[in-house]
């Protein structure tokens, strides 16, 4: 094919097994971040031992919520949509269930006293909207992002479709080579030229797009990206360990979502699942994909569970406190999944639960 011809793409988006599979990891690796921040955070105050395994965790969740927009681009940017509708429906499924788990984080934080009510009744309601404005919870600042993807699909759709590989090419490199001058080691070279038109999360989702329908020859295959991710994780742990000696302090230079080496990290594990073949059982393939119909309602409730069972005073503490965090951080984080599915599920089944748990 030459690359000055559209790139044929399916009218309906196909839910695949691995994107599937894909999916469920990243959400599994989000709660990793989660439960590994807190260590990371305590640079100088944990043994280097163990906070050498918080970064190992910490770089290799990194790829969760590129992904997540990656596999948002491959399924919604090959279609073409009616404005009006594509908002309608897309809007009722992300915001009922956001509002629902931003007030929950609300009265949570009112339980917890990290903020007071009063006996103003406006007051009250202020103090409601500003959360709901900047954000109830650190976790749901990807469901703001995510908001504002979806008003740009529509449109990115149409010129995805109709363009050709070298536009598509063109525009994937013109975001790389903008990524890259922005990042703070380039600051010097930076030119006085705006380009915020083609900055932040927009590039995950044509990059998910045309990695999903890209036919890539023969040598470049599930093991050849499978070293390209173990090459960018390793740059990511190493750098980042030698930027917080450099720095004397916690560097987040190597953690940045919206940097070179995430991309590669995020496009090649997203290469690796395109390209393998992996034989499950009929149950556990069904299993994952009615998890993974839930991904929405895990992703806004888990950190909920997080800080419940991690709280001392309801006597769980399960975190990465709980014994070696070699072992500590992914059981706790197995232990958010499975308990964040089943109260999401559990929603599902109350009347109109279904409404703000999927």
């Amino acid at each position: 094919m030459s690359t000055t011809d559209p790139i044929p793409s399916p009218n309906k988006p196909k839910q695949l097994d691995w994107i599937n599979h894909l999916r469920i990891l990243a959400m599994f690796l989000v709660m990793i971040l989660h439960t590994t921040s807190p260590m990371l955070m305590a640079y100088g105050k944990v043994p280097d031992s163990y906070w050498l395994i918080a970064d190992f965790y910490n770089a290799l969740s990194r790829f969760g919520v590129p992904v997540f927009v990656m596999i948002t681009g491959a399924l919604l940017l090959s279609r073409d949509y009616e404005l009006g509708d594509f908002l309608k429906r897309r809007l009722w499924r992300i915001i009922p269930p956001f509002l629902f788990w931003s007030l929950v984080y609300v009265a949570y934080a009112w339980f917890d006293e990290d903020i007071a009510f009063t006996s103003d009744g406006w007051m009250n309601v202020k103090i409601v909207l500003h959360q709901l404005k900047f954000g109830a919870s650190y976790h749901l600042w990807y469901v703001y992002m995510l908001i504002g993807l979806y008003f740009i699909i529509p449109i990115l759709s149409k010129f995805v479709r109709n363009a050709t590989e070298t536009q598509l090419l063109y525009f994937l490199i013109l975001w790389l080579g903008v990524m890259i001058i922005n990042q703070p080691y380039m600051s010097r070279y930076n030119p006085q030229i705006d380009f915020h038109y083609i900055t932040g999360y927009i590039g995950y989702l044509v990059l998910g797009y045309y990695l999903s329908i890209k036919q890539f020859p023969a040598w470049l295959n599930a093991k050849r990206f499978g070293g390209l991710f173990v090459l960018s994780l390793a740059i990511i742990i190493v750098g980042t360990y030698f930027a917080c000696l450099n720095s004397k302090g916690l560097s987040t230079l190597f953690y940045e979502p919206i940097s070179p080496l995430i991309v590669l990290l995020s496009g090649s594990i997203f290469m690796v699942f395109r390209l393998s073949t992996v034989r499950l059982s009929s149950k556990i393939k069904k299993l994952m994909s009615f998890a993974g119909t839930y991904t929405y309602g895990i992703y806004l409730s888990h950190a909920f569970i997080l800080n419940i069972i991690g709280d001392p005073d309801y006597h769980l503490n399960i975190d990465y406190k709980l014994c070696t965090p070699l072992i500590s951080i992914p059981f706790t984080a197995l232990i958010c999944y499975i308990l964040s599915f089943l109260l999401v599920w559990i929603l599902s089944k109350v009347p109109f639960g279904r409404w703000v748990a999927m």
